[in-house]
This record gives structure tokens, C-alpha cells and sequence, in this order.
């Protein structure tokens, strides 16, 4: 410890924890305000003092050479010096880091990352940390006097140690984060409920919520609400498509409606029938956001390009937003998607093949994951569907791994070509990947990701070993001078997954102009061109911005 200052930090902790505090500041994925960064900086630190100071006892455990004694305090001091210098010249460096992220997405740059604000977020974060571990500790050894009267000394230190982090992770996984969660799901349960006067009732009979729905208004949700009520009117569409336009069908079951999966789907597909979703020539199966949300540039875009002749369904599974339920419990939803999928599925199996609608699936963001999750293709082969696009697919998502993982030779992580293209597509801002496809087959299943998107691009391995996407060619919208740091690279596109929504089609945040072209290729509508595409862009230029 540093001798006479009462902060008791040793040097090889200090080292480690600046390298990692400085590698925190170098480009990310997606720009930070001042306030994230502190507290990345702050938590890496941390980090990298305990890596170091885990380090260190080893080193005192094997009894290896160590410097001597006369000298070992104005070692400490040099370090500590050397690091505060360090971590002051990269706070200096940080606004130009910053620019070099800001630069490849369009953005301007900044004059000041406020070097102070980061500088005092992250040491309140690391100190805060520190007593944690110093509690932590200080358990560990009271345990482990108490255990040496029972147990062999080395015995006794490893058993308080599994005791002091059981009763630890207890207290945060099943006491703290499911307080949080609680709290939050009656809270955007509570927000879920608010009628906004900006949603009228549909008195039109053949919409859900309407007077004559098998759903009422007012357990739709407020999510269900605003998808029945600002979709796109026959009138809007017949200026794209044509005289032939229809009126698109969308039957949305709220959370709220039914205590269980299946009285939820079944009410789903009961108005579906009624609404007359089946005499639809497209059918869609949507799995929402975390908190029921829908994408207007992914729905909206799909009407236009079928002209109205398309019924979508998709049921409320969550109040919680995709990250809390993605960072906390990845499976949430996973079983409302599935029941709904094989409810719907099932009837449509028992309808005559010539008439029957086409049975497509879609899902962004944990929408995608539990979309991919429940579906299984051996399921589905006697009688397949017609296809699938998936928007922003997260890391959990082991569909999107395995097209991921098993790409072939040469083609990049952040686009890969699987197989021969005739079942699975990539695309991203850029389109799909200038290659020979086969021609599709009966199922076509686009994947609609952006390289620039940390949910997508997270692995947990990132923390010892540097990802794919980061290896070779880099993509448009990922600055080639962002490098891969052990931890801290992790920690990093961790911080962006919460701030993946800033800055359209960068990031998480996917939009119309990439919808078109992924709907354009599952879907394949008579008479497609890349002037249509255009003109369909034109159109929703002027529309409104969903968000």
C-alpha cells in the first residue's frame, strides 16, 4: 500500500487500472456524451486494479522475486505518479477519440469530451467499487479465521470464498435487479395503460379495437394502440401501388388482455379470422420490442410494397424495454412468441394451399430473438413458410450465431454470405453482399444488421480474445482505428448496446431506406426495380419520423 496516504492502492493494481481506464477513451462502436464515459472508465478501472492486484497476489503466492524492501515505497510513488500522468494525457487525447467515431457516422465533431466531468464520474465509480471489494474482503477474512478452527487453512479460504460470492451475487441478482425489475415493469405497466387522445377508437368494424373487436380498446396497450391507429390508409398506398390498394389489416393483443400465453394467442387468431386476415394474400407474424413497440419503417414499408393486401398479428409480451429483459432475462417473451407462432401456424396449415395467404415472420431487436427462438425449421419443412426478415438480431440469438459462425470462407463477420444464398441472406446500409447467389428456394430469410450495432456485435469471448467483426476488412460505419483491448473491449460494447439508439441507421437504430430493400428481397413483389425502391424512399422522406 501506498505508505502515509491512508488510499491503499498497490502499484501493480495502479498500472493495470490506468491502461485500462486510458483504453476505455479510445473509439467505440457508438459515441458517448461525458456522463457514459466516466462511468466506463470508472468501472474498467476497477477492473483492472483487481486483474492487477490478483496479479500481484500470485506473484507473492509462487514467491517470485520482489524489489527491495528500501525500495519499495518510492516505487509505489513513481507508479502512482506515472499513472495519474497517464490517465490525465489520454483525458486530454479523449475529445479527438471521440471525433474519430463521431467523423465515420456524419457527425460533428466536438471541442471538449470534458475531460473534469469523466475525471470525476469514474473515480467516484472506482471508489465506490473499491469500498464494495474492501467489504467484500473484509468478509472474506473474518470467514476464513472463523473457517481455519474447522477446516485445513487453504481448505478454509477457498470455502469462504465461494460462501462470500454466493451470498453476494444472491444479494444482487435475486434482491437488487429483481427490485429494479419490479419496479420498472409496474411502471411502464402503469405508462402502458394512459389512454393518449392522439389515438382514436377505430369505428371501423373490421379493425381490432373497434366496437365489434374481439379486443377491446382498452387492454390493446398503449403500444397496440398506436400500431392500430397510425398505420398507413388505403388512400396512402394507392398513390405507390396503385387503384387496387386495399386497406392493410393489424391485430395486436395486449399483455393486459389475458394471465396467459395461450388465451393470448387464441384471442389473436380469433380476430385475425374475423377481420378476414386469411383472405389476405400476405400474412405476418410480428414479435414486438420489450415494451410492445412496433416499427413503423418496418410495418409501414411492407404495406406499401404489397399494395394493402396484408394482414399483420403480433401479441404484447412485456411492459420492460428490450435492454432491461435482454441484459436481464434474455428468455422474456420467448414463450408468448412461440405459443403465438404455433397458434397462428397450426390454422393456417388446415387451409387449402391455393388459397391460403403467404406466411411470413419479423421481429427487431429482441422482437428478432424471440422470433428466431421459436422458430424451428425441422417444425416447418413438410410445410414451410414463405420467409422471414429479421431486424437487428442480438447476440443471444442462436439462429443469427449459426449463420454467423458458419459463414463462408472470406465473406466478414459484420455481413457474412452462408452457404449459398438460396435460404439466408445478409444485409446491411449497403445492401447485400456483391456476390453470386443461388436462386432463393421456397424459404427466404433475410437478416437485416448493421455492423456498427453492439447488441448485434457483443460477444462475451470479447473479453480475452478480439471478435470477428473486428478482424480483416472493416465496414463503413466502424472506424478502422478502433481496437480490440482484453476486458475493456467487452465493457465498451456493453456501455453502446445501452446507447445504441442515437443516431439513425448507425448503431441500433434501423430505418425505411434498409427496410425496403430487405422486404424487397423476402418478399419479391411482381414488378420490383431499384426505381420503385426509390420512389417508395421519396415517399417516406416525407413521412413523418416514427420516433
Amino acid at each position: 500500500d501506498l505508505k502515509g496516504t491512508g488510499i491503499g492502492l498497490n502499484s501493480i493494481g495502479m498500472i493495470v487500472g490506468a491502461a485500462f481506464f486510458c483504453a476505455a477513451l479510445t473509439p467505440s462502436l457508438i459515441p458517448r456524451d461525458p456522463m457514459m464515459q466516466g462511468v466506463l472508465c470508472g468501472i474498467v478501472a476497477i477492473i483492472g486494479y483487481w486483474l492487477g492486484s490478483l496479479g500481484l497476489f500470485f506473484w507473492k503466492f509462487l514467491g517470485l522475486p520482489r524489489p527491495p524492501q528500501d525500495r519499495q515505497a518510492l516505487l509505489r510513488w513513481v507508479v502512482f505518479a506515472a499513472s495519474i500522468i497517464t490517465i490525465t494525457l489520454c483525458l486530454w487525447q479523449a475529445a479527438g477519440w471521440q471525433n474519430i467515431t463521431r467523423d465515420v457516422m456524419g457527425l460533428e465533431p466536438v471541442e471538449s469530451s470534458f475531460p473534469l466531468t469523466i475525471a470525476g464520474v469514474g473515480g467516484a465509480i472506482f471508489l465506490v467499487l473499491m469500498l464494495v471489494g474492501r467489504a467484500l474482503g473484509f468478509s472474506l477474512r473474518r470467514l476464513e479465521r472463523w473457517l481455519d478452527r474447522i477446516l485445513p487453512p487453504r481448505v478454509g479460504f477457498a470455502v469462504g470464498i465461494l460462501v462470500v460470492g454466493y451470498v453476494f451475487w444472491t444479494l444482487v441478482n435475486g434482491t437488487l435487479i429483481q427490485s429494479v425489475l419490479t419496479a420498472a415493469d409496474e411502471s411502464f405497466e402503469i405508462a402502458d395503460l394512459t389512454i393518449e387522445p392522439q389515438y382514436p377508437q377505430p369505428t371501423d368494424p373490421t379493425k381490432a379495437g373497434s366496437a365489434e373487436s374481439l379486443i377491446t380498446w382498452e387492454t390493446m396497450g398503449r403500444r397496440g394502440r398506436e400500431f392500430v391507429s397510425i398505420g398507413a390508409t388505403q388512400e396512402e398506398i394507392a398513390e405507390f401501388h396503385g387503384e387496387d390498394a386495399m386497406e392493410p389489416l393489424r391485430v395486436y393483443v395486449g399483455r393486459i388482455t389475458a394471465e396467459d400465453e395461450q388465451t393470448r394467442a387464441d384471442l389473436a387468431l380469433a380476430e385475425l379470422i374475423r377481420v378476414g386476415g386469411f383472405e389476405r394474400s400476405n400474412l405476418v407474424v410480428v414479435v414486438p420490442v420489450g415494451t410492445g413497440w412496433m416499427d413503423p419503417g418496418g410495418h409501414d414499408t411492407l404495406e406499401f410494397i404489397l399494395g394493402g393486401d396484408v394482414a399483420t398479428v403480433a401479441v404484447q409480451y412485456s411492459y420492460l424495454t428490450s435492454a432491461l429483459s435482454l441484459m436481464t432475462h434474455p428468455e422474456y417473451g420467448v414463450e408468448q412468441a412461440r405459443v403465438l407462432f404455433d397458434t397462428v401456424y397450426d390454422y393456417w396449415k388446415t387451409l387449402p394451399e391455393e388459397t391460403r395467404p403467404k406466411f411470413y415472420l419479423h421481429g427487431l431487436s429482441q422482437g428478432s430473438f424471440n422470433s428466431q427462438s421459436t422458430f424451428r425449421i425441422l417444425d416447418v419443412l413438410g410445410d414451410p413458410i414463405d420467409g422471414a426478415l429479421w431486424a437487428g438480431s442480438p447476440f443471444l440469438s442462436t439462429l443469427w450465431q449459426g449463420v454467423r459462425d458458419g459463414r463462408n470462407d472470406g465473406s466478414p463477420a459484420w455481413r457474412p454470405q452462408f452457404g449459398n444464398g438460396s435460404l439466408v441472406r445478409v444485409l446491411n446500409q449497403e445492401g447485400f453482399a456483391d456476390v453470386s447467389y443461388e436462386p432463393w428456394g421456397p424459404m427466404r430469410f433475410v437478416f437485416l444488421h448493421y455492423a456498427s450495432d453492439p447488441i448485434v456485435a457483443f460477444t462475451f469471448s470479447s473479453g480475452f480474445r478480439r471478435p470477428d467483426w473486428m478482424k480483416g476488412e472493416r465496414p463503413f460505419d466502424v472506424s478502422p482505428q478502433l481496437r480490440w483491448y482484453p476486458v475493456v473491449t467487452m465493457f465498451q460494447n456493453a456501455l453502446d448496446m445501452a446507447i445504441s439508439l442515437q443516431i439513425p441507421r448507425f448503431g441500433h437504430f434501423y430505418v425505411y431506406q434498409d427496410y425496403i430493400h430487405g422486404w424487397a428481397a423476402v418478399l419479391d413483389p411482381p414488378g420490383w426495380s431499384p426505381e420503385r425502391a426509390d420512389e417508395l424512399t421519396a415517399i417516406f422522406d416525407e413521412r413523418p419520423a416514427p420516433w
